[in-house]
């Protein structure tokens, strides 16, 4: 039943079918194959996991992202990055770094930041001397630092999964997404330095950075305000999410006084869509899950895994290898929903923190997102700076070194998830 369900996927993936039909469908067949089960199963099993109450807080933090990564709060937040790191070597790269860590804690995603970040920043850096391809590559790479800054979408999908805290995981990915921009930020510098890039001339001084840091206060604040409130139990994730949305709204209306209408209902869309498809992967992932338990198949991979490795660092060496080639086929949100149900079965096995593993399994599905064949932020960099995927696909090559140095750091230093 298993193997006719993978095939399944695979030939609906290859005919381009989108993943969240492609999973219901596969799974229905599987479980048309048993033939034993009522036909009720399926529904029951896909709106079952709709009932969380923590999937409340997705849509709302996808709102508060979408209001606050529009108008004058974007602008601040980027005129910020560039007063904080533009004068540097590599100085406009280094804003594109710090630029999806700031608009990461207010959007959670790394394909929104993509698309805001390569917007507003690709076709800047191409006009000030910086190659295209470098631009997209820089854009496509610095956008997964959104999935550990909080809040994150990812992590709370994972949470529900594996009921983790979602305090405890927004916590632990805190020092990874810093060095991520650690990381990232210190390539932009050594290219710019060794290939000569121009450095950008702006406003310089304290005063000016102090004059940005105040107009871009408000957004920065609050990743800050989220990890606060739920850090000391004030309020649980659901509450932060809505607390988030007013918080946007007061900013737009009051402070910067820019939220038009047609800016609100663009941003409403913008959440419709994005939670529809989330909650569709959502519901089909369910489902994949139930006929896998059905066959007790994480129970039998955890079995063979402790059987075949000795040692516990070789079967989360695996796991990871595992990830990085399923994250290069399957979008971050669905992978995590698939495949958390089996690595929790591991991790439980063999001692590993399920924090730990949260944080790990985010990192690593994050890196498909910039990496051929399926790469979404990086099809969305190459669109907005009209380069081939190919041009951009060379230029990353020191932004995975990075970001496969800080998953090693994650797998095997627990110290780095605070844990």
């Amino acid at each position: 039943m298993t193997i006719t369900m993978l095939v399944g996927f695979a030939l609906l993936m290859i005919l381009g079918l989108p993943v969240g039909y492609a999973l219901i469908f596969s799974a229905s067949v599987a479980l048309v194959v048993i033939g034993d089960l009522p036909s009720t199963v399926v529904l029951l099993k896909v709106f079952q996991p709709l009932q969380n109450f923590v999937l409340i807080a997705i849509p709302f933090f996808i709102l508060s992202g979408a209001l606050m990564m529009t108008g004058s709060l974007g602008q601040n937040l980027i005129a910020f990055a560039t007063r904080l790191v533009g004068r540097f070597h590599g100085g406009l790269g280094q804003v594109n770094v710090a630029g999806s860590a700031l608009f990461g804690g207010v959007s959670g995603s790394a394909v929104a930041d993509a698309s805001a970040i390569g917007g507003m920043l690709i076709p800047w850096m191409t006009r000030e001397g910086y190659p295209a391809s470098l631009s997209a590559a820089i854009t496509a790479s610095s956008s997964i630092i959104s999935v550990l800054i909080p809040p994150s979408i990812p992590l709370i999908l994972y949470a529900t999964v594996s009921n983790e805290s979602v305090a405890g995981l927004f916590l632990a990915g805190v020092i990874p997404g810093l060095l991520l921009v650690v990381g990232m930020a210190l390539v932009c510098w050594v290219m710019g330095y060794t290939r000569k890039l121009p450095l950008f001339h702006g406003e310089d001084g304290a005063p000016s950075l102090a004059r940005a840091l105040f107009t871009a206060l408000p957004a920065i604040s609050l990743p800050l305000l989220i990890v606060v409130l739920l850090r000391f139990g004030i309020a649980t994730p659901t509450e932060v999410s809505v607390m988030a949305v007013a918080y946007a709204l007061l900013l737009r209306l009051v402070v910067y006084r820019d939220l038009t209408r047609q800016a609100l209902v663009t941003s409403l869309i913008a959440t419709l869509i994005t939670t529809g498809v989330v909650m569709i992967v959502i519901a089909a992932s369910n489902l994949v899950g139930f006929v896998l338990a059905f066959e007790h198949v994480p129970q039998r991979v955890s079995e063979w895994a402790l059987a075949a490795f000795s040692d516990p660092w070789q079967i989360i060496l695996m796991m990871n290898l595992a990830m990085l080639v399923v994250g290069m086929f399957i979008d971050l949100s669905a992978a995590i929903l698939l495949l958390a149900p089996l690595f929790v079965t591991i991790a439980n096995a063999i001692g590993l923190n399920l924090t730990q593993l949260g944080v790990m399994m985010t990192i690593n599905l994050a890196i498909g997102l910039f990496t051929p064949p399926v790469g979404t932020t990086l099809f969305i960099s190459s669109a907005i700076a009209r380069v081939n995927v190919g041009s951009v696909a060379r230029e990353l090559w020191p932004f995975y070194l990075v970001a496969m140095a800080v998953l090693l750091l994650v797998a095997f230093v627990p110290f780095i998830t605070l844990q």
